[in-house]
């Protein structure tokens, strides 16, 4: 079952970095506080270094788009199964 996280905007990128070390999601999801999906991202892509940058801007910019976010996380073992 995937774990999610609601967060502020301002915390987004934030908790996007802290997932993505954490090194056992193998994709992110955020969604806006209707459920509408912003950005789908398979963090084995998202972790090599000038892969990441886009994915960050991409962040950035729907931040602003709303106040709150749910983060959805699916972990490797998740994604096996």
């Amino acid at each position: 079952m995937p774990s999610n996280f609601t967060v502020h905007a301002k915390d987004l990128l934030a908790k996007v970095e802290e997932l993505i070390k954490e090194g056992n999601a193998s994709r992110i999801i955020i969604r806006d506080e209707k459920g509408k999906m912003f950005l789908d991202i398979p963090v084995t892509v998202g972790v090599l270094g000038a892969v990441f940058a886009p994915v960050v801007t991409a962040i950035g910019a729907v931040a602003g788009a709303a106040a709150n976010y749910s983060v959805e996380v699916i972990r490797k073992e998740e994604s096996a199964g």
